[in-house]
């Protein structure tokens, strides 16, 4: 029968040793290795052979070992197998977190939008109808101004007059020669401001009225109308 060295068959830790060491001693009657303890392991791994332990008691140690062996291949799949749960976990959460960032972002946006939206509505909205003001002979640049800060909503006024500065100086009888542009906003040609009402020529009041419609609906609001002026000198 072939000798099998007990190291050769693979004892996992030093207590398997120390136990093949032990018996080993009982077996063989070897009083040195009864009594020196510290020196089992040494002689279990380089001089003892499975063939030298009696055979009754080989399988234990056969047992042992392989018991070892079990708990340690058990020990590495539960270790793996929660690096691999946490793993998953940080994926999930990471998702988790980018889901959330984007809805955050999408509703953000949406009540961008949705005053936005509100702000354009508002400055379409006249605070007060061109019809509600008196007819007169005449007005004063202070009175055009007066009428068009009732009718032009209050974060608009400021461009609605920037634009009337600079197209008529609030002259509602303004009137350029070469291109015959009409009124406090210079509408091209001034019959335009007629869908406003039929007197457009001596009534600030419609061409206010007409010029806030023809900004709201071209640029979005009498801003965008001079931001658009700001860039092009005209609009």
């Amino acid at each position: 029968m072939s000798r099998i060295s007990v190291r050769g068959f693979a004892v996992a830790s030093a207590t398997a040793v120390t136990t093949v060491g032990a018996v080993v001693g009982v077996a063989s009657g070897n009083s040195a290795a009864s009594n020196n303890g510290d020196n089992f392991e040494a002689t279990a791994a380089d001089t003892t052979l499975l063939a030298d332990i009696p055979m009754g008691e080989q399988a234990q140690v056969q047992v042992s070992s392989l018991t070892q062996q079990a708990q340690a291949q058990a020990a590495a799949a539960e270790f793996a197998a929660k690096k691999s749960a946490e793993e998953a976990a940080r994926i999930k959460a990471a998702e988790t977190a980018k889901a959330k960032k984007a809805e955050a972002a999408e509703k953000a946006e949406r009540e961008r939008k949705e005053k936005e939206d509100a702000a354009q509505r508002a400055s379409r909205s006249a605070t007060r109808d061109a019809s509600s003001f008196a007819t007169q002979a005449s007005y004063t640049v202070a009175e055009v101004q007066a009428m068009a800060r009732q009718m032009i909503p209050g974060d608009q006024f400021q461009c609605f007059s920037n634009i009337v500065s600079r197209e008529s100086t609030w002259n509602y009888r303004a009137q350029n020669p070469s291109s015959g542009a009409y009124g406090l906003v210079q509408a091209l040609p001034g019959s335009k401001m007629s869908s406003a009402g039929a007197d457009w020529r001596t009534n600030p009041a419609t061409q206010i009225k007409w010029g806030l419609n023809y900004m709201n609906e071209r640029y979005g609001s009498p801003c965008g109308a001079w931001s658009f002026w700001q860039a092009n000198h005209w609009y």
